[in-house]
């Protein structure tokens, strides 16, 4: 495996050291040829680095923008609170015997995601 992902970046460049070995010429690579690495580490850095954390960044967006009173929610320093009021920056925790006032980003998620209320079926009792 190992020598095949060697011959896979590298088996254009041997292939050309050992053709101008033989040859006896001074070839160098194209500038394109050049350039193949840098473009792979750059799609790479893309998809490994930077598509998560716009992904991470929206999705904490919309947590923010469906916030609303009565939700519980788990701020970024583990405080769990119920929401008493929001603002544009900032929000009013209710935590029981106090209440604190923190900024909205500050909220990391929500502590039980909302569920509709189950729909009880009991069966008619039989006589």
């Amino acid at each position: 495996m190992r020598a095949f992902l060697f011959s896979f970046f590298f088996g254009s460049t041997v292939a050309m050291a050992q053709e101008a070995a033989t040859s006896g010429a001074n070839t160098q690579p194209s500038m394109f040829e050049s350039m193949i690495p840098f473009l792979i580490i750059l799609v790479l850095m893309y998809f490994l680095l930077i598509r998560p954390q716009v992904k991470k960044s929206k999705e904490h967006s919309n947590l923010l923008g469906s916030l609303q009173v009565g939700d519980e929610v788990v701020t970024s320093g583990g405080i769990i609170g119920r929401i008493k009021s929001i603002s544009d920056a900032f929000i009013v925790l209710d935590l029981g015997s106090t209440t604190v006032k923190i900024l909205k980003e500050n909220i990391t998620r929500l502590t039980h995601p909302k569920q509709e209320a189950p729909v009880s079926k009991v069966p008619a009792k039989e006589k």
